[in-house]
């Protein structure tokens, strides 16, 4: 059943895939976007490549026009995890993700520090998608993945923050908890046939789309592709046909 809410089916589909450039210096990054073309207007930095290249790199990225995606999972104590917003405020990224299982006050400090005009727009990690009920049980948590993913994701809307990151699995489920406005922001990208490397809980992106993904984050797909521009278009396709 396709739940994609009306006000997503018209925006365009290079609004709804990051691009992950998940690789340790500046230097590839850079030219990684160079074969990227004009493929992609999301892109999604992470720690490895942030703490290595740090605000210039995302400087230069918005340069060549580049809306930015920081994805830091910020899980500190709540003055640390304010701090850390108030200086990514000032680089112009556009979304930036915090740990829902930090907790109430670790989130209602995000959400205060996130006020400060240029700030990004927060988006709450439910669980890795490299997580699955067995790595749960590992950590002394008994309850299903989705049941975790949903406690989370109350938690963080409770707490004032309405875009989640979460995996195919429980899209639907947040879509409907969340509302049709909720950036609903969907990793563990695999096209059909990929391999699914890592994660556990992944997804084609018609699958994700189809259940509610408002963007979706993919990286070794594209970013190892012989041409990742190819890549790229291949996967936008599939988000303008879903």
């Amino acid at each position: 059943m396709t739940t994609t809410p009306d006000s997503w089916k018209s925006v365009d589909p290079k609004d709804r895939l990051a691009v992950a450039l998940d690789v340790p210096d500046a230097r590839l990054a850079l030219d990684l976007v160079d074969r990227l073309k004009d493929s992609c207007r999301w892109l999604k930095v992470g720690m490895e490549l942030y703490y290595a290249a740090g605000n210039g790199l995302i400087e230069a990225l918005r340069s060549r026009g580049y809306r930015i995606f920081l994805d830091l999972k910020l899980h500190d104590i709540p003055n640390s995890v304010a701090g850390g917003i108030h200086s990514v405020s000032k680089v112009g990224a556009e979304l930036l993700t915090v740990h829902a299982a930090g907790g109430s006050a670790m989130l209602a400090a995000a959400v205060e520090a996130a006020k400060t005009p240029g700030s990004p727009r927060l988006l709450a990690v439910t669980l890795l998608t490299s997580m699955d009920a067995i790595g749960l049980a590992s950590i002394g948590v008994p309850d299903t993945t989705v049941d975790q993913v949903l406690r989370l994701a109350r938690l963080a809307k409770k707490s004032g923050i309405n875009g989640m990151v979460c995996s195919a699995d429980e899209v639907a489920l947040l879509r409907a908890e969340m509302g049709p406005e909720a950036i609903l922001v969907v990793p563990g990208i695999r096209p059909a046939g990929s391999s699914a490397e890592d994660q556990r809980r992944i997804a084609t992106p018609t699958e994700a789309i189809a259940r509610g993904a408002s963007m979706l984050v993919v990286g070794r797909p594209i970013t190892r592709a012989a041409n990742p521009a190819d890549a790229a278009r291949s996967i936008l396709q599939e988000i303008a046909s879903a």
